[in-house]
């Protein structure tokens, strides 16, 4: 068998796909299950208030952050492994007139560029699943926090002895799914980092709804632009046995999606 890619490569694999425009075109504005919806859930179970400071971890192209700046009036910091992703979030934030609560900044995860204690909250969506050092992320959650502070998490939930062949690759991994872990692992992961979980909420149809959405433009871009998914490196063919494997194992409740909201201690 393959050996998985060490964890820098790992990262910059996951960096280099979620920056490329395919890959907006198939996921579409927010690169989660639930889209936007959920995030509202998401912050409404954070209980984000006006003024609050957030940092959002892996903000993409900054869907989550400028909503939460938006619509909760939080001053929002994001952060990308993708420098393409960085620009292309501060550009949705001018475009958007909300540089003053919003800002994008390149860095990792595993080693947040930013001081002890001065976030109220903490929310990263469909990305600790993609972490090679989950602990270590989890322990930069926890200090970024201040005292009381919350995490927010929406995340790819597996069961890993139960996954097919087709779902443990690099590919897959890359798509949130061969490295996901159970609910219970990841608020054990947190336990360790000193984030205690207060609220867990299953959102599994969520997942199955991505699985169409993006089979149905994968069929769209395969009749009106398949040169642009030779372009960028898309198999078709593997490509389908993926969404394919994913789908059965949503239906065996071996795939699935959820909610996790976690307090760092006063």
């Amino acid at each position: 068998m393959t050996q998985p890619p060490a964890g820098e490569e790992m990262k910059a694999c996951c960096a280099a796909a979620y920056s490329s425009d395919v890959v907006a075109l198939l996921l579409g504005d927010s690169y989660h299950p639930g889209g936007t919806a959920l995030t509202r859930r998401l912050a409404d179970a954070l209980t984000l208030g006006p003024g609050e400071r957030v940092l959002d971890v892996a903000s993409g192209r900054g869907t989550t952050a400028l909503l939460l700046a938006d619509r909760y009036q939080a001053r929002v910091d994001g952060v990308d492994y993708s420098a393409a992703n960085t620009a292309l979030a501060q550009g949705a934030a001018q475009a958007a007139g909300l540089t003053a609560r919003a800002r994008f900044t390149t860095g990792d995860a595993e080693r947040l560029p930013y001081p002890d204690g001065v976030f109220d909250a903490v929310v990263c969506e469909c990305a600790l699943c993609t972490f090679p050092d989950k602990a270590k992320a989890a322990a930069e959650f926890a200090r970024v926090l201040r005292p009381g502070g919350r995490l927010g998490i929406t995340d790819v939930t597996a069961r890993p002895d139960r996954l097919p062949l087709e779902l443990t690759t690099l590919g897959a991994r890359i798509a949130c799914v061969a490295d996901a872990q159970p609910l219970q692992e990841y608020a054990r992961i947190l336990s360790g980092a000193g984030l205690r979980t207060v609220t867990t909420e299953r959102h599994d149809q969520a997942m199955l709804r991505m699985i169409d959405q993006i089979e149905a433009r994968l069929s769209l871009l395969r009749m009106t632009a398949p040169d642009r998914l030779t372009a960028a490196g898309v198999d078709l063919d593997a490509a389908e046995d993926v969404l394919g494997a994913a789908r059965t194992a949503a239906a065996d409740g071996a795939l699935g999606y959820a909610l996790l909201i976690a307090a760092k201690g006063q």
